[in-house]
């Protein structure tokens, strides 16, 4: 076992000797500050088996399939009346209305294939950036981080199709709106003096069809707002699957999904203070005896298989520090402690763990020879 770094696995019943604390504090997250260059390290980990076919061959979002073409308006006859001209006023109306919803039906069709058409280009170059990765490659391969722009610019676009939808939606509603107030037209025409039968017979069609264009909007509308959820709920997860997958390409190594994608329950509040760690034993040890030492594979699969067993799981994460040397010296390893933390933090927030669960603290031990970061388990 590499001795960068100790996973402790849940099920284990091996307990860890305690370190004596001298030192308890909360301190603020992160700063902005690269953990001196120094990494703690992680064994090599196999890839998941099931990670490329679970996220690279994952279908585009489930839109809706309805098309929307209004039916043709039924021709009317002229009666001279009052009441007969305003039939030929409102049956216009619905003809304007009908060329509004045709046009709004043409741009939603288009604005579905142009997100279908970059959700498949997005899967296709993940597929290609996880085979990669299973077979194995380089930290920061620049084909790979090439790979990783595109799939972020396909991304990008889908937003624009959101932001498109959005648009779309506000003009139905406008449609929406004239449909039901030319229903009530046609409706409170019936009430006009000086009609005759056949103005009467007309309105009954102009009713008729103004309320089938009302229920045709209203399905329309409909539609329009679950493509518009389902599409929010996809890139949303999409880009943190990325985000992870960055993560990846920068270690060189297979990770899976976001882990903010199995994280499901409450956080922490904002007032949670860290716990007595005692004689817990850590879900992972991080050792930072050299530079450059990757730690994220082991980080990953530690907090994804606690996630897996307890979703709504939190963490504590401790940035450890020698206790020995000096007043000086111990100042100076806490400080590089709590940036290596920093780091830890920065990658698991990466990887699509919610910030809200996990509470960051500092201690300083007498058992440590070298800067340190344990999480457990809260």
């Amino acid at each position: 076992m590499n001795k960068s770094i100790l996973t402790v696995l849940l099920g284990s019943l091996l307990m860890l000797p305690a370190c004596s604390f001298t030192e308890e504090a909360l301190w603020p997250s992160l700063t902005g500050e690269d953990p001196a260059g120094e990494e703690p390290q992680t064994a090599a980990q196999p890839a998941d088996a099931d990670v490329m076919p679970v996220l690279a061959s994952a279908q585009a979002p489930q839109l809706g399939t309805g098309d929307f073409q209004p039916q043709a308006i039924t021709p009317g006859v002229p009666t001279g009346t009052y009441v007969g001209r305003k039939v030929v006023e409102m049956r216009g109306e619905l003809g304007r209305l009908h060329g509004s919803i045709a046009q709004h039906n043409e741009q939603l069709q288009q604005v579905r294939a142009e997100t279908i058409q970059h959700a498949q280009r997005f899967h296709g170059t993940l597929a290609a950036i996880y085979a990669r990765l299973q077979v194995g490659t380089t930290p920061g391969n620049p084909i790979l981080v090439q790979q990783y722009n595109s799939a972020l610019e396909d991304l990008d676009r889908m937003g624009a199709n959101i932001a498109q939808m959005n648009g779309l939606s506000q003009s139905v509603t406008a449609d929406a709106t004239m449909a039901g107030y030319l229903t009530e037209s046609v409706v409170s025409s019936f009430r006009l003096s000086g009609a005759v039968d056949e103005d009467h017979e007309q309105l009954a069609v102009l009713e008729d069809e103004s309320k089938r264009t009302s229920v045709l909007v209203e399905r329309l509308l409909v539609e329009l707002s679950d493509d518009m959820r389902r599409s929010t709920e996809y890139v949303r997860n999409a880009r943190a699957d990325l985000n992870t997958l960055g993560v990846g390409i920068k270690a060189g190594e297979m990770f899976g999904q976001s882990l903010g994608r199995q994280a499901v329950g409450p956080g922490l509040s904002a007032a949670a203070q860290p716990m007595d760690i005692g004689g817990r034993r850590p879900l992972v040890v991080i050792r930072f005896d050299r530079e450059n030492v990757p730690y994220q594979k082991a980080l990953y699969d530690a907090v994804q298989q606690t996630l897996k067993a307890r979703p709504g799981a939190t963490f504590d994460l401790v940035a450890i520090s020698p206790a020995a040397g000096g007043t000086a010296r111990v100042a100076l390893n806490t400080g590089k402690s709590k940036r290596n933390a920093e780091g830890v933090l920065r990658s698991l927030v990466d990887m699509g763990l919610p910030p809200d669960r996990v509470v960051v603290s500092s201690r300083t031990s007498v058992d440590a020879r070298n800067n340190e970061v344990h999480l457990y388990l809260r």
